[in-house]
């Protein structure tokens, strides 16, 4: 038997027959699952399974915190190498 996971009904269309995303661009295997980011199987809307909402907010702080950490650690990798060629 299957495990049915009811999502909150499609924001665009009103269908509730939505499946999960497992992979996206924005969030790789980990951001969909945070967000319970899901597609309606009836229209191809992507939204969050569980309010019924758009990710796209949830997505851009995603992103945004993503690449600031990025930065950081190469950042820090940059400073950490200049300080190892200046002793």
């Amino acid at each position: 038997m299957k495990n049915l996971i009811q999502y909150a009904p499609c924001p665009q269309c009103g269908q509730s027959a939505a499946k999960k995303v497992s992979y996206t661009w924005w969030g790789g295997a980990v951001g969909p699952s945070m967000f319970t980011h899901v597609k309606c199987q009836s229209c191809g809307t992507q939204y969050n399974g569980k309010t019924g909402q758009s990710n796209q907010q949830n997505i851009l702080i995603y992103f945004l915190v993503s690449m600031v950490i990025s930065f950081c650690l190469c950042g820090g990798l940059v400073a950490l190498n200049i300080i190892l060629n200046n002793n």
